[in-house]
């Protein structure tokens, strides 16, 4: 039987999904029924990440809020903002490019020229050096990414600017820079080598931060990693540091040290509001990789009773996650690995084949469509995107690029000079640590 385009994306689409579940057209559970409403209505209440995965995370004073979004956008029908997206985009031509992360929803993912992770994306956004405009359909620090590595005259434009990131939000500057300051007085000279020629802490920052931290890392001898080169990237900084400080995701950063052998008992926690992170200084001397006390909403939800249920209803499934779930899910699963290995492992699987998946559900969901052949689904049961991701919508990317339409560049994002050189410094040490197989976005 041959399934149509149109049954396709209605199979992959968390937003109807979600709005069949609320109107109580089909069993299932949400973790937020307002999930079913417009992200415009969340532009105006009070700061906060939005329904969804992140809603219960503190949000840090002072973080980007969108406007109101014009009304013609707001009560367009599904089929309108579709057509004038397509429209906006054929006018444009090569001027504009659109950037889909895995995780929006399928609504803005038809849309998109490139399909990928972050760095994927980013990377995508070079192979249009005439692109007047970069429409990065994601969160905050992937756009700031897409600026330092685009050129000066390319303008980066985030479609809702409340599309932040909760863990990406756990690292802040200051709060690692007195983390710095506190290491250098266990430490001493942070810029000292051993007989190896090591200094005493390399920093590691998670391609899933500020340009502000990677500025950081770029200015204290450090490096970015994706989940992708997590390995590499930290072999790379133990050949020159004696430990490593990680951040902002704990669980990724302890489950690719746990991977190369080193014990827990170093990998103490650095909690920021706790004097010297919360550990003693013979702890901090004994540590191999001090992990940051920060992790992601969607994937903490994933738990080990979710994978024994999985093998217990499903016998034979496979069981792959993300390195960003907590150690023990990690170790219960058959695999873990980024969301381009989960895609690759699913497109290369025989027919019949069935996953139990522990990412986040529009990858999820969308997968499940595309591979009819398997029998795939997510760990948890319950329904619960990206709350950030969730607020790119297709009224917001008609809306810029409309505005592009128009000669008016709305939402751009930019990496102020000081901050980008040397977090483009921190990304050309990524990128020349090699990882050991290099992984391109897709062409959508």
């Amino acid at each position: 039987m041959t399934i149509s385009i149109e049954d396709t994306r209605a199979a992959a689409s968390v937003d109807r999904t979600i709005r069949l579940i609320t109107t109580g057209t089909t069993a299932g559970e949400t973790c937020a029924p307002e999930l079913a409403k417009g992200p415009w209505e969340f532009d105006q209440g009070p700061v906060g990440y939005g329904p969804g995965s992140s809603m219960g995370d503190v949000i840090p004073t002072g973080s980007p809020r969108q406007g109101a979004l014009p009304e013609s956008y707001r009560t367009a029908s599904a089929d309108e903002l579709h057509a004038r997206i397509r429209a906006a985009k054929a006018t444009l031509g090569d001027r504009a490019v659109v950037l889909g992360h895995f995780y929006q929803r399928d609504e803005v993912i038809e849309h998109a020229d490139f399909v990928g992770d972050s760095f994927q994306l980013a990377n995508a956004a070079l192979t249009r050096p005439d692109a007047e405009a970069i429409v990065f359909c994601g969160v905050h620090f992937m756009a700031e990414t897409a600026d330092l590595l685009s050129t000066p005259e390319q303008a980066v434009i985030l479609p809702n600017l409340a599309a932040g990131c909760s863990m990406a939000d756990m690292a802040d500057e200051s709060s690692v820079e007195e983390c710095w300051e506190q290491l250098e007085q266990v430490y001493g000279d942070l810029t000292a080598t051993d007989a190896a020629g090591r200094v005493p802490v390399i920093p590691v920052t998670y391609m899933n931060s500020s340009a502000a931290l990677k500025g950081f890392v770029g200015r204290h001898g450090g490096i970015v990693c994706t989940s992708s080169n997590a390995k590499t990237v930290l072999e790379w900084a133990f050949e020159r540091g004696q430990r490593v400080l990680f951040f902002p995701d704990q669980h990724l950063g302890r489950n690719t040290a746990k991977a190369m052998g080193v014990p827990l008992e170093q990998m103490p926690m650095w909690n920021p509001r706790k004097a010297l992170g919360g550990s003693t200084a013979a702890e901090l001397d004994d540590a191999r990789v001090i992990l940051w006390h920060g992790f992601c909403s969607v994937h903490k939800r994933f738990t080990v009773d979710q994978i024994a249920q999985a093998r217990i209803d499903h016998p034979g499934v496979q069981v792959i996650v993300h390195p960003e779930c907590p150690m023990p899910v990690v170790d219960a699963a058959d695999a873990a690995g980024s969301t381009d290995f989960i895609v690759k492992a699913i497109a290369a699987a025989p027919a019949g084949s069935t996953f139990a998946i522990g990412t986040e559900i529009n990858l999820v969901q969308r997968l499940a469509a595309e591979y009819p052949q398997h029998t795939i689904f997510c760990l948890d049961p319950v329904v619960c995107p990206c709350s950030t991701m969730y607020r790119i919508h297709p009224g917001y990317l008609a809306w810029v690029l409309e505005e592009l339409v128009a000669g008016r560049i709305v939402n751009r994002i930019t990496v102020a000079d000081e901050v980008a050189e040397p977090a483009r410094l921190a990304l050309e040490r990524m990128l020349a640590a090699k990882p050991p197989v290099a992984t391109t976005a897709t062409a959508a």
